[in-house]
């Protein structure tokens, strides 16, 4: 993996305003999510061991300007002895914020969420959605054709 994005988007979940985590590649492929409802250095650092233990140790990550992700990174890397660079850029985070419009567009339309656990698994699904349409996902049935066969077959492994 040459390099991934990691950003946060605001979700509204019990009139409460939870966070989720996304990470993707150059090329705009999703990496990894996490919705939590706190946005601090122990979700920062729990987003990162998901999605490191889930894709691999990336050679370097761009984050936002948030002393969270700064600081679970600098942890991991001196943790595990590892030397991901980190690259603080705003314009070259562009790429995962605009990735979360997506998601903004379908959540806010939905006028939030009654529990963490409804949250995580719709987002699940939308995730899931936004991969396959990007054909990131593939199915052990190569006959599959349909966006909506593919969900399925997915879903139901």
């Amino acid at each position: 993996m040459r390099y991934q994005n990691t950003g946060k988007g605001s979700v509204q979940v019990a009139d409460k305003w939870c966070y989720l985590y996304r990470s993707i590649d150059k090329e705009g492929k999703i990496i990894d999510f996490l919705l939590t409802e706190n946005r601090d250095k122990l979700a920062a650092k729990r987003f990162l061991i998901k999605a490191i233990e889930n894709n691999g140790a990336p050679e370097t990550i761009t984050i936002d300007g948030s002393a969270a992700n700064k600081f679970a990174l600098e942890e991991c890397n001196n943790l595990n002895n590892t030397s991901i660079e980190i690259r603080q850029v705003k314009y070259l985070n562009n790429i995962v914020e605009q990735n979360h419009r997506g998601i903004e567009r379908i959540t806010n339309a939905m006028l939030g969420f009654k529990s963490i656990n409804s949250a995580s698994i719709t987002l699940n699904g939308i995730e899931m959605v936004h991969a396959i349409r990007k054909r990131q996902q593939t199915t052990q049935d190569i006959s599959v054709q349909s966006l909506a066969k593919t969900f399925y077959s997915l879903a139901h492994r």
